[in-house]
């Protein structure tokens, strides 16, 4: 039902049926993961109504499992990647896995768990917010609010040509040929974020 896939490795599908709505996920050498996406693998949707929280146990010096929430996946968002470098080990909350035993004592394996839940649950949790992938990058959303920033300043001055009044000292822009390079930069940038380095 569920998938496991770290950049690098094989996917995991092979997730341990703990519960009848719990599926845990082995995560070896997890100090060298960053990210982690987890999704479904489409051969079986989740019942209407239900969906998936998606946790992260670290392995803590006493061998008890120190979960944390990270997200969810339902039928209509099937996949979701995770930051698990940035989670500190030790500082769990709440979570439906019980006191469930890490793999081997001593071995540098983490866990990734599925509970399955409604959705209604699910809407009232909260995720660890450091688990969050942006799924556009800091510069794009700069580029995309300055190009929103111009077009609506420039637009704030449009007048028509029978309102124009005229000025031989002042030079005028028509608004249509602002909007072209607003429409071209946003596509270029859509292609290639870096494209403006060349």
């Amino acid at each position: 039902m569920f998938g496991c896939l770290v950049a690098g490795r094989l996917v995991q599908t092979d997730a341990q049926q703990v519960a009848s709505d719990k599926f845990v996920f082995n995560l070896p050498d997890y100090e060298n993961v960053n990210h982690v996406v987890v999704f479904m693998l489409g051969t079986v949707p989740f019942p209407a109504g239900m969906g998936g929280a998606v946790y992260f146990s670290f392995p803590d010096s006493t061998g008890a499992p120190v979960w944390q929430l990270l997200g969810f996946i339902t039928n209509e968002k099937p996949s979701a990647i995770f930051k698990i470098s940035g989670l500190k080990g030790g500082v769990g909350g709440e979570h439906p896995f019980g006191m469930m035993a890490m793999p081997q004592a001593g071995m540098s394996v983490a866990q990734v768990g599925v509970s399955v839940e409604t959705l209604d649950q699910l809407s009232q949790q909260t995720p660890v917010s450091s688990a969050t992938v942006s799924s556009v990058d800091s510069f794009t959303q700069f580029t995309q609010k300055m190009l929103d920033s111009l077009y609506n300043f420039s637009s704030s001055f449009a007048v028509s040509q029978a309102q124009m009044t005229p000025n031989p000292t002042e030079m005028f822009i028509p608004a249509s040929s602002i909007l072209r390079w607003y429409e071209n930069f946003q596509r270029r940038m859509a292609q290639n974020p870096n494209f403006w380095k060349t």
